[in-house]
């Protein structure tokens, strides 16, 4: 996210595109600020299921330092947008597929949409797509910058490679 993503001021979905909203507007650290959101969520996740809690907790605390330590990037890669979103996506989208396949939640939002999908029998993908536009579409309303569509691909992306890394079952390599 900080290399690709935040230098151009996109959004990614979730928690952490929100996230990024508050951090564009008013400054807030973006780590702080994905930590704090959290919070209720994971709350209530430890009511519903405590291996989610767990989890998810986890996922939070790894996602934010990672986020965090990574700082310096925003300025390191000099990228035009459109790589920017392609690598960014690509590689966001890895590490979220490699913590979902460990079944760890990379935030709130993915957790609230298990637990949705969970009570109400819908498609999970469905409620995260559906989540992470309605987070874009607010960004573009209240930052009023147009490339912010820029942020759907990434969405696309990383919905994409997450559901390829979670498909992939244990690969034998045989000499």
């Amino acid at each position: 996210m900080n290399g690709f993503v935040i230098p151009y001021h996109l959004l990614n979905g979730g928690i952490w595109g929100v996230s990024l909203i508050l951090h564009y507007v008013m400054n807030y650290n973006v780590a702080l600020v994905f930590i704090c959101l959290n919070a209720p969520i994971f709350l209530a996740a430890s009511f519903y299921d405590k291996a989610y809690f767990v989890n998810g907790m986890a996922g939070v605390v790894i996602s934010s330092t990672v986020i965090d330590l990574l700082k310096p990037f925003q300025t390191l890669i000099h990228l035009p947008v459109l790589y920017s979103v392609l690598i960014g996506g690509t590689l966001i989208g890895i590490g979220v597929g490699c913590m979902l396949k460990e079944h760890i939640s990379p935030g709130g939002m993915d957790l609230l949409a298990l637990i949705i999908a969970k009570v109400f029998s819908v498609n999970v993908g469905i409620i995260i797509l559906d989540i992470d536009a309605i987070i874009i579409l607010t960004g573009i309303l209240i930052l009023k910058d147009a490339s912010l569509l820029y942020s759907m691909l990434i969405i696309g992306i990383v919905g994409t490679m997450a559901s390829l890394i979670t498909g992939i079952r244990n690969v034998n390599i045989y000499v």
